[in-house]
């Protein structure tokens, strides 16, 4: 990147969006001082407290919840000298540290802890196991929630959302719309992305813009300057008609009537965030399978289980031709062992599972990347599938993937996880499958791919089952939900939306940790005077009237840059007017920053009060 000029401020969501390869992951390292600039300057106040997330995973002995808890150093420390004063009989330390622990809510810190921990979907059972007898993708949950219970003033998430299920990553979005400091998110999830940031700052060609809104609103604004273009229009075009073909070969079709409708729906989607996407590398379409005779799978009374533990039981499902299904449950209630029922790879411990023997099944995941030869070049790896195929033939289509030129012929082993995974992808395409079992088919890919592969999901001919947390890919594809759920798989009468809601009705069971802090806390409890009550009511009515004066600001210096957008956009520009735009966007930016430093300092004083009340 270069020429950067930005300022972050506190409350800001910014989402950091950009082809992979752009620098996303070079500005978090550079914020948080593991890289250096080559010029200008990089100010961090020496007072901002940055998290992220650690990569490396942890083999410690200790319980899951304690090594959450030894993330916030300054309680632990002061934990310990708390220890060693009771030890003492140290009365007056004894006092000073009650009310030190009071101040930053140390007394709740094991309920705190597994609070985060249940919503990021560890059960109470693996919160007190040992961290290196959980998963990888467990412990990398830890991590998560160590940057969550750390208190900050910045926190810098890449790519969280990776390591989640749906459930975990509704709970997570719901946690990042409360925090209160400065949030800086590189995703690819662009539901994610809308519901949580209030920026998107855009790497593109080295250099960075601010967008002020969500993804969409960036989308929008983004796809209004791209549209103006012929070529680029043309394009949109293509790929809307093969939406609105198979909405003409299908809406009289009483059995395809309702697969029709969605496309229907998504075509208006795609016609206003397509344009944002035209200069995409990528763009591939299914071969037309062979072997589409209903049923093409059949459940019957099915039961598994593993280590003496049942998973699923009377199980009956039939998947046919044209079938979009969704799976949705909790993590570990077994949707990636219903998948690999499906897919065969696993044999059930009672009744039967049959498949038509015309069928070719299509299984991705993230292990298929593992099995990838990793000498072997993406053009290797496809000319053992076409044998009787010229390369010509086979790099137009990796080209597709954005495997051209000399990307065609690199090993694997150079690839990053989003080109193995495209290149997984590419390799289950080619093959022309009846059936596609994708789960979490979009983890490392960026937001390019993940539309191609919409577009090319929506003009499939044969059945999908997904498992998926990337909610804008399952509103796309999807037809059918289904729930697993009390060792069984139900069909969900539903979209997401109503899952949505499903989640939030259900109440929060407090774990044995949370009733023992809340108890531990109820000693430390003491009554609001009235005074005390009138100074916090005063001060949340000033915050207030300062937050919709905010709300004013921001929305005037969105107005503004869209009027500058248009007139740069203008055949005739009109320099003097964009001057005038320009200074005054100046200004009201200023006075942004100046309310906002305000309400800052007045969030201060009210937790300030809050703390002087325990």
């Amino acid at each position: 990147m270069q020429d950067v000029s930005l300022g972050f401020y506190a409350k800001q969501k910014i989402g950091i969006v950009g082809k992979n390869g752009s620098g996303k992951t070079s500005l978090f390292l550079l914020l948080l001082g593991e890289l250096q600039q080559n010029s200008g300057e990089v100010s961090i106040p020496s007072s901002v407290t940055i998290v992220t997330v650690e990569q490396e995973l942890s083999s410690s002995t200790q319980p899951a919840i304690e090594y959450v808890i030894d993330a916030d150093t300054h309680l632990r420390k002061m934990e310990q000298e708390l220890q060693h004063a009771e030890a003492t009989n140290d009365g007056n330390k004894i006092a000073s540290l009650y009310e030190s622990l009071q101040n930053i809510d140390g007394f709740t810190a094991t309920a705190r802890a597994a609070k985060i921990l249940d919503g990021l979907g560890l059960s109470e059972e693996q919160m007190t196991k040992p961290v290196n007898a959980l998963s990888g993708g467990l412990r990398m949950r830890l991590n998560i929630a160590r940057a969550l219970f750390i208190p900050s003033a910045a926190l810098l998430l890449d790519e969280p959302t990776n390591h989640l299920d749906l459930d975990a990553v509704i709970w997570l979005e719901k946690w990042l719309q409360k925090y209160s400091g400065l949030l800086l998110l590189i995703s690819h999830d662009r539901e994610f992305l809308d519901h949580i940031a209030t920026h998107i700052a855009h790497i593109e060609n080295q250099y960075m813009k601010l967008y002020t809104g969500n993804y969409s609103s960036f989308e929008k604004q983004r796809a209004e300057n791209l549209a103006l273009q012929q070529k680029q229009y043309e394009k949109q075009q293509k790929q809307v008609a093969h939406i609105e073909d198979f909405i003409s070969r299908f809406r009289a079709k009483a059995s395809k009537a309702k697969q029709a409708q969605s496309r229907i729906k998504a075509l208006e989607k795609m016609q206003l965030i397509m344009p944002a996407h035209i200069d995409s590398p990528f763009y591939f379409e299914f071969k037309e399978p062979a072997g589409l005779f209903n049923p093409l799978i059949t459940f019957a009374n099915v039961a598994f289980g593993y280590d003496e533990k049942l998973v699923l039981q009377h199980v009956n499902f039939q998947l046919n031709v044209g079938d979009r299904i969704g799976i949705l449950g909790r993590n570990g209630a077994g949707k990636s062992t219903f998948i690999k029922l499906l897919a065969a790879e696993l044999v059930c411990s009672q009744g039967e599972i049959i498949h038509n023997n015309k069928i070719k099944i299509g299984y991705f995941t993230q292990h298929t990347l593992d099995k990838l030869n990793e000498e072997h070049n993406a053009l290797q790896h496809l000319q053992q599938f076409a044998l009787n195929e010229t390369e010509l033939t086979l790099r137009k289509f990796l080209g597709g993937f954005d495997f051209v030129g000399n990307m065609a012929l690199m090993p694997v082993k150079n690839f990053s996880g989003g080109e193995k995974a495209r290149l997984a992808l590419a390799l289950i395409i080619w093959q022309a499958p009846s059936v596609l079992l994708l789960d979490e088919p979009t983890n490392h890919l960026d937001i390019d791919m993940r539309q191609a592969l919409v577009l090319a999901l929506q003009n499939y001919a044969g059945a999908v089952v997904v498992v998926s947390h990337d909610r804008f890919l399952l509103d796309q594809v999807v037809d059918d939900y289904y729930l697993i759920a009390q060792q069984n798989i139900i069909q969900f009468d539903g979209n997401l939306q109503d899952y949505h809601s499903l989640l939030l009705s259900k109440k929060h069971e407090p774990t044995s940790a949370e009733t023992a802090e809340k108890k531990q806390r109820a000693k430390h409890t003491h009554v609001l005077t009235a005074e005390k009550k009138k100074q916090i009511s005063t001060k949340k009515q000033h915050i207030k009237n300062l937050e919709k004066k905010l709300a004013t600001l921001q929305k005037e210096i969105a107005d503004l840059d869209k009027e500058l957008i248009a007139l740069s956009c203008s055949t005739t520009k009109n320099n003097l007017a964009i001057k005038n735009v320009t200074i005054k966007r100046s200004q009201t930016l200023k006075a942004y920053q100046k309310y906002e430093q305000t309400w800052l300092e007045e969030m201060q004083h009210l937790e300030n009060l809050h703390t002087e009340t325990l």
